[in-house]
């Protein structure tokens, strides 16, 4: 279950977000019942997160925010019930970003969604390896939902 709550004062269409929520996590196999909530916020208040959770300055496009270490379901294993986590998202970065990478600003906040959820489920980009798995994975699956709408 996705609850999707926009504070940002950007428009944009929640509903889409827990489409693709919900995409994402059942393409990885997590529970239909995991919780997890996304929040769309300003600039002020994802830079006052982002200096107190991550000591660094400024706003940033997502932050994550794991609960109970959900981790995507192996075959032959039944997933897990319980809480994924947060997801907070910045609109307004994720709109300079946008324009830099010409695209629109939603879809680039569809890419940091899914971005956002597969931290939660224990995947980094702190080493090359990771990295490729990880953004070759978040791309398959915003594709493969914008391509399934």
């Amino acid at each position: 279950m996705t609850e999707v709550t926009n504070e940002s004062g950007y428009d944009v269409d929640g509903e889409e977000f827990a489409d693709l929520a919900s995409y994402v996590l059942a393409e990885m196999r997590v529970h239909p019942r995991a919780e997890l909530s996304i929040l769309l916020v300003t600039a002020d208040v994802m830079a006052e997160l982002h200096e107190r959770w991550m000591d660094e300055p400024g706003p940033t496009d997502v932050l994550s925010f794991p609960m109970d270490e959900l981790r995507p379901g192996r075959d032959g294993e039944e997933p897990v019930e319980g809480t994924l986590g947060d997801i907070v998202l910045c609109p307004e970065v994720a709109a300079a970003q946008a324009k830099t990478a010409g695209h629109s600003t939603v879809e680039e906040l569809l890419l940091l969604t899914t971005h956002g959820i597969l931290h939660l489920l224990g995947y980094d980009h702190a080493e090359p390896d990771e990295e490729r798995e990880m953004f070759a994975l978040q791309r398959r699956l915003l594709l493969t939902f914008l391509a399934g709408r």
